[in-house]
């Protein structure tokens, strides 16, 4: 028998990381539901003509195909062998494939919107937290399988709504302690450069190589630039354009500057304007212009966000944007829409790096309740219900044993209460209770211990 084993990208979660990672969740919930949104969730799979199309070349690469069952005859073996020939080849077939693992949480919730509009109230705004798959190849922050935690608004074109989505990044980052830079940029103004190198057919060009920017340098962007078909003074304007550096004042002037009287470049500017003309909510946030920000999906039509972890060497925790034409894709044109994602994942990884979890997160157990005998286990199991019954975490030792061991599971598990009733005790009504963390003890009524505040 081989030696069990995980597939590449995925990860088994013990109870001290799934507790530092609800308390991710729960924190980021807690900003999803004071601004106003409402939970909604989706299939792990969708229809392969869902998903496809709506990423990309390089994100339709990356989609998780599953097979089709049920070949259950010669013929349809046969039919498979020929479909999967084309699977190879590059082709899709419904023969093999007629679903997918969701890459994201935007396509299957655009998907869901065009299948409800009839019954939804807009503007509707919705929060999702659940897990998505790329076909990626595994390192540090990026995985096969992570979960996402995406808010979204449809059915508006107000940009009150990109001042809320970055608000929500603010707030959460501050309860979760983590320091963050919010970067924003406007796909119009993307539109516009690639209006000004020969024509918007460019667009997606241009902004596939500028995604790549952080990982690749200038130079090789600027080598696939000239694979993409662009020539040298195009090559040369889009150069400028990266180089846009300074305050937000001064990355506004020198993009003016660049790109003239262009109307969709000034639509996109105006954008931004509006958007740093509203504060954060937290003292140490603000909103950052970076011109190189691309965000590689298709979808995206307007404003455009990426939050970076600062102190840490880490990519992206966060990113969205507008998109005002993707339910369009599924025949319901005019509902405009626009969301940001949380990488829960990363955020974890940032934390563990950076200590940034509560103590508390990892207190599972508060009381261990010490096994000393049948007649004094029997009342210690009546007084912990009774705990129990006010949300007080407690279990008791599974067997009558030495005090030394009952002492180390308590130490292994970090829990930081024990009571101890013994003959004495049990006769008398009351019991001891020792705070294991600071090594001190008390003795209480039985009375008293219910109303102890743990």
């Amino acid at each position: 028998m081989s030696k069990p084993s995980l597939p590449q990208g995925t990860r088994d979660f013990n109870a001290e990381t799934v507790r530092k990672r609800n308390y991710i969740f729960n924190t980021i919930r807690s900003v999803f539901e004071v601004y106003g949104f409402q939970p909604l969730e989706t299939p792990a799979m969708e229809n392969l003509d869902t998903l496809m199309g709506k990423y990309g070349d390089e994100g339709d690469k990356l989609i998780f195909k599953i097979l089709n069952n049920g070949l259950d005859n010669e013929a349809k073996k046969q039919q498979a062998k020929d479909d999967f020939d084309k699977i190879l080849s590059g082709k899709n077939t419904k023969g093999i494939t007629e679903r997918a693992l969701r890459y994201d949480l935007t396509i299957p919730f655009a998907r869901y919107v065009a299948m409800n509009h009839g019954q939804l109230t807009f503007p509707f705004k919705r929060y999702q937290i659940q897990p998505v798959w790329r076909a990626d190849r595994p390192q540090r922050g990026r995985y096969r399988e992570f979960y996402q935690c995406d808010c979204d608004v449809v059915g508006s074109y107000s940009l009150l709504n990109e001042v809320e989505l970055a608000n929500i990044y603010a707030t959460a980052f501050e309860k979760l302690g983590v320091d963050v830079e919010i970067k924003i940029n406007s796909r119009k103004i993307l539109a516009a450069l690639a209006e000004l190198c020969g024509g918007a057919d460019k667009m997606i060009d241009i902004t596939i190589a500028i995604d790549k920017l952080d990982k690749i340098g200038i130079e090789k962007v600027k080598d696939e630039l000239v694979q993409r078909g662009l020539n040298e003074s195009q090559i040369d304007m889009i150069e400028k354009y990266l180089s846009i550096n300074g305050s937000n004042d001064e990355k506004l002037i020198a993009l003016k500057n660049l790109v003239g009287d262009n109307a969709t470049a000034k639509k996109g500017i105006d954008e931004i304007e509006y958007l740093l003309n509203y504060s954060l909510p937290t003292p140490n946030s603000r909103l950052s212009i970076d011109f190189t920000l691309a965000r590689g999906l298709n979808y995206y039509t307007g404003i455009i966000f990426e939050v970076k972890a600062k102190g840490v060497q880490m990519g992206s925790i966060g990113g969205g944007g507008r998109y005002d034409d993707l339910t369009s894709t599924f025949d319901v044109p005019n509902i405009p829409g626009v969301g940001i994602s949380f990488g829960v994942d990363r955020i974890y990884d940032v934390m563990e790096e950076l200590n940034l979890f509560p103590e508390t997160v990892q207190t599972a157990t508060q009381v261990l309740f010490f096994n000393l005998g049948d007649a004094e286990s029997k009342a210690a199991f009546g007084l912990m219900q009774q705990l129990r019954a006010k949300n007080v975490r407690c279990e008791m030792y599974h067997e009558q044993t030495k005090f030394d061991k009952q002492f180390k599971y308590a130490d292994k598990k970090q829990i930081p209460y024990a009571v101890i009733i013994g003959t004495k005790e049990l006769e008398e009504g009351n019991c001891n209770l020792k705070n294991l963390k600071e090594s001190t003890q008390q003795t209480l009524t039985n009375g008293q211990l219910l109303d102890f505040t743990f």
